[in-house]
């Protein structure tokens, strides 16, 4: 199976589920920005629930940004404290000391632009589950895709997300809230470590 879809940050459990049962990945680059999606922003599960880690960006006049020219806002130090909630909501969970070491590093560099961050986050996550793949990225943007590729671009809108019924699994804080479904990717692999690409490859995605 061929299929698009948007680089994010630390993509949706859904997103990876599509990645990891592909054959060829498309990497939509060249779309225009859109707020209120996953570009900028990932769930997480805290001490208190659900959790949102947002990226600041700098918005132009313009009534339409290319997504690859979108600049971070770095003023308020929002690396240090997203760094921060995972080591609050994470450090406690069984594989969270096993990828530290790969993961800090996106928290200490600096970051221009968006998705030249987001692709560095997919690339190390990748590394992380041990999933060999290839993607390449679009050069223009099409709305409509190809009859041999699955179209996931719609798995970027945050609150348009179609309802995702996963396979359970241990999270760190499940006795108080339950389990919260289609979190960042790193909830998966922070709670089952080497087994989450074969949590990702057994998954279904709901038909759109």
């Amino acid at each position: 199976m061929n299929i698009i879809i948007h680089p994010t940050y630390f993509p949706s459990i859904a997103q990876f589920v599509a990645i990891a049962n592909a054959d060829d990945v498309t990497l939509e680059v060249d779309d225009n920005f859109l707020k209120q999606t996953y570009r900028n922003r990932a769930y997480i599960y805290g001490a208190n629930g659900k959790q949102t880690l947002n990226i600041p960006v700098i918005h132009t006049q313009k009534n339409r940004q290319k997504y690859k020219d979108v600049r971070i806002f770095n003023e308020d130090n929002w690396q240090s404290n997203h760094w921060k909630s995972l080591i609050s909501a994470y450090r406690t969970s069984p594989f969270f000391e096993y990828y530290e070491d790969e993961l800090k590093p996106l928290f200490e560099t600096k970051a221009d632009y968006i998705l030249d961050f987001n692709l560095n986050c997919f690339e190390v996550i990748c590394d992380c589950l041990q999933l060999d793949i290839a993607p390449v990225k679009t050069e223009v943007f099409q709305k409509e895709v190809n009859e041999h590729t699955t179209d996931y671009r719609y798995l970027v809108h945050a609150k348009k997300e179609l309802e995702q019924l996963f396979e359970p699994y241990t999270q760190v804080f499940d006795d108080k809230h339950g389990f919260i479904p289609n979190l960042s990717i790193l909830d998966l692999l922070f709670n089952e470590g080497p087994n989450a690409l074969t949590y990702l490859e057994n998954q279904t995605l709901a038909p759109l």
